[in-house]
């Protein structure tokens, strides 16, 4: 079946990112027909702390759909040929809520928060430590919801009262989403309370052998009483997320849910073992199937599912989280005010042929993978009287390139095998200059569709796959290959190792720059601005 042969029907992408929510109305042959996207502000009330207003998440959901949805029916199409809602969104984002009144407890701690540093040293010197990784896939770190929702029932009263009545809701975004989109708990709406396997294996709550959650996970994150969790649930399931209650879409059913990188790995159709894919977004995220069964690493990378689509079984993924990507670009441009728009940063590292000796480790979260460096943060090296800020701009760039390099080094040791093309999708990789710097980083072809917003596009996948649209996977190997673009590597392979060693270098002597654990002035100057930001939500 060609692309243009599809069936003549549409399906509706939310996705839910970091920093803006837009939603996506695609056709059967994943071409895109309406869009409707909105930024929505971020908070950071202290040092290290990241978050968001948890109903200003479903504002910019509901206003995304209802603004596409506007558009979709001005260019002369029918709400009723919207078969299924895909949901695609930021992942180990921590909400809390009172199934009571449905109203958050404290604002949504955002996945790159490190407020939880302190937090992660005390759990990994408890007894059980050391068999976390093997049952969960995950690392101890401030990455996952774990200690996010611990640190919440240590802190914010609220959400200890709640635990107390037994109406404390925990989810991550996908589930905030799902809940509130059909019904919100309100009386006569079938509210579902769920989150998908891709999601859940983000929390360190989940067993990732056999997808359901753990209780020596839960005993050792003290959360085995008191904490409603949602149902785990299939990421393609007809039946599983229920319909949409009411807006312009009222009554279509929600067919999908997966967190945005499994999504994008869905949407690069990287369905056969030993595929990747590299998405640049907030932070970079490279996956790699690793198919049915979880690959353990050994090398610093994490085990994730990658898809569990209805029927079939779960394919697993090898993950590197990098936390800091786009989010760099937006510092230059909102915090430094050195480019105007986050698109100018390739124009102004191309004004120079390199980064004339600086190195910038963009540690804003400390690093990720395959380092896992929690007590470091953002540090430039190499500057001189002759830095300019073009040769910032490049640092920036290539930092996200050096960590992508780190990062497929250690699955080509995990996995024993080496990838012979990257393939690559959002914002960062618009930018012809970044794709090249990237592809002379790594030394091997980068390959980029024309179509970048894989994420939406996989979320519309899964959702077409649950309402039959698409019956297997054959269906889909034309999908978005048109217009592709290859980066080659151009430069030589000594100046390539010459400046990866230099970033190496930089990465070893970047760490202890946060305050020690036993800092009472530090303790005190969180729980100040955290009881601040508590009396919102008294």
């Amino acid at each position: 079946m060609t692309t243009d042969s599809m069936p003549r029907v549409f399906i509706g992408a939310l996705d839910a990112g970091t920093t803006s929510t837009r939603f996506i109305i695609f056709d059967g042959a994943g071409r895109p027909y309406a869009t409707h996207q909105i930024e929505f502000e971020q908070h950071f009330p202290h040092a290290g702390w990241h978050e968001q207003h948890a109903y200003e998440i479903i504002r910019c959901a509901n206003d995304c759909i209802e603004g596409a949805v506007k558009k979709f029916v001005a260019d002369g199409y029918n709400v009723t040929d919207i078969k299924a809602v895909g949901i695609t969104n930021q992942r180990e984002s921590t909400v809390v809520w009172d199934s009571e009144t449905g109203k958050p407890l404290y604002n949504a701690i955002a996945w790159p928060d490190t407020r939880t540093a302190r937090l992660v040293h005390h759990f990994k010197n408890k007894n059980g430590a050391e068999d976390l990784v093997r049952i969960c896939g995950l690392p101890l770190s401030t990455y996952p919801s774990a200690l996010k929702l611990v640190w919440l029932l240590q802190n914010v009263h609220g959400v200890q009262e709640a635990r107390k009545r037994g109406s404390l809701m925990f989810g991550t975004v996908d589930t905030w989403l799902v809940y509130n989109l059909t019904g919100g708990g309100k009386p006569g709406t079938d509210t579902k309370f769920v989150t998908d396997t891709t999601n859940a294996s983000r929390t360190m709550f989940l067993n990732i052998n056999s997808l359901k959650y753990d209780d020596f996970l839960l005993d050792f994150f003290g959360i085995s009483h008191g904490v409603r969790l949602p149902d785990v649930v299939c990421s393609a399931d007809d039946k599983a997320y229920g319909n949409i209650a009411s807006g312009v879409l009222a009554g279509v059913p929600i067919a999908s849910c997966l967190g945005d990188q499994s999504a994008a790995l869905v949407g690069q159709r990287a369905f056969s073992v030993g595929m990747g894919k590299n998405t640049y977004g907030t932070g970079l995220f490279l996956l790699y199937n690793t198919g049915e069964e979880p690959v353990f690493s050994k090398n610093g990378l994490l085990t994730t599912v990658g898809y569990h689509f209805k029927g079939e079984k779960p394919i697993y993924a090898l993950e590197g989280s990098i936390a800091v990507g786009g989010a760099a670009v937006k510092f230059l441009r909102d915090n430094l005010r050195l480019i105007s728009d986050s698109d100018d940063v390739g124009q102004l590292a191309a004004k120079v042929p390199d980064a004339g000796g600086v190195i910038f480790v963009t540690a804003f979260s400390g690093l990720f993978a395959p380092y896992w460096i929690d007590d470091t943060q953002g540090t430039i090296y190499g500057i001189t009287n002759y830095t300019t800020k073009e040769h910032i701009a490049r640092a920036t760039i290539e930092a996200t390139c050096y960590q992508t390099r780190a990062v497929l080094e250690a699955m080509a040791k995990d996995s024993g095998y080496e990838l012979k093309t990257l393939k690559v999708d959002g914002g960062m990789s618009n930018s012809d200059v970044c794709m090249q710097i990237q592809s002379d980083i790594i030394g091997i072809d980068v390959i980029r569709p024309e179509y970048r917003e894989t994420t939406a596009l996989g979320a519309a996948i899964a959702a077409g796959f649950a309402v039959g649209v698409y019956s297997n996977f054959e269906e889909l190997k034309q999908v978005n290959t048109d217009g592709e673009t290859t980066f080659k590597p151009s430069i030589t392979e000594k100046k390539r190792e010459k400046l990866y060693n230099l970033w190496q270098r930089a990465v070893s002597r970047c760490g202890g720059w946060l305050r020690d654990e036993d800092d009472d002035s530090e303790v005190e100057e969180e729980k100040r601005v955290g009881d601040g930001i508590q009396k919102q939500f008294a």
